[in-house]
């Protein structure tokens, strides 16, 4: 049945006009998205099976044009507004870090990069340079690398962060894996980093290890 034909208080447009955004599943948020659905699936419907096959809003939110077309009705218009929300929610975390202190809204700091690379298919390091009051001046992608693993530079993070002229950097990477445990590699890296920033009076305040749901701090497990 269309959603034309369902009762006013269920549809999905309405009830968040009256009761808030919140209150909606992802799959109704989806259906407002997408505003029709096909024959014989509403857009609700539309949205619960994307949700299936994707198997999450962040994984959805960060496919490839080729797997997001597969879906019926699905084309490049629709590609390229899933990619603005995106981009948009990512813009807005970052006015967040930039205005605040980094360190005392790590919330922001982690949302920012869930959404940046949580979702990524190959690993991703990127750094967070920050100004002698926490805020961020820049946030850059420095290496990629593969499914498992990326070889990290010291010396091209203190390059970076001098370029920045950076009083402090927060570097995170992402687990393809889906589990955010930090390897005994990533605590040897922190480790490693931290000595060449010292060497030029900068400080590494965390590491973060980051998935599509989670994002581990080394700090606050004090292996900093």
């Amino acid at each position: 049945m269309s959603i034309a034909h369902w009762p006013e208080a269920e549809r999905p447009r309405e009830k968040l006009l009256q009761r808030g955004p919140a209150v909606l599943s992802d799959a109704e948020l989806l259906a407002i998205f997408l505003r029709t659905g096909i024959r014989g699936c509403s857009a609700v419907d539309m949205g619960r099976q994307l949700i299936q096959r994707f198997g999450s809003l962040g994984k959805l939110l960060s496919a490839e044009p080729g797997d997001f077309a597969r879906g019926s009705g699905l084309g490049p218009a629709k590609y390229a507004q899933f990619m603005a929300v995106k981009e948009l929610a990512r813009r807005v975390l970052a006015e967040e870090m930039q205005l605040g202190d980094a360190l005392s809204s790590p919330q922001a700091v982690r949302q920012y990069l869930r959404l940046a690379i949580g979702v990524r298919d190959v690993e991703v390091f990127v750094a967070l340079f920050l100004t002698a009051q926490n805020r961020v001046l820049a946030v850059e992608e420095i290496f990629r690398g593969t499914l498992t693993e990326t070889r990290v530079y010291p010396r091209e993070i203190v390059r970076r962060a001098l370029q920045h002229n950076a009083h402090a950097v927060i570097v995170a990477h992402n687990h393809p894996s889906g589990v955010a445990e930090p390897s005994a590699a990533d605590r040897a890296l922190t480790a490693s980093l931290k000595q060449a920033l010292a060497l030029v009076d900068i400080s590494l305040l965390d590491h973060f290890v980051v998935t599509g749901s989670h994002a581990e701090s080394l700090a606050e497990r004090g292996w900093m």
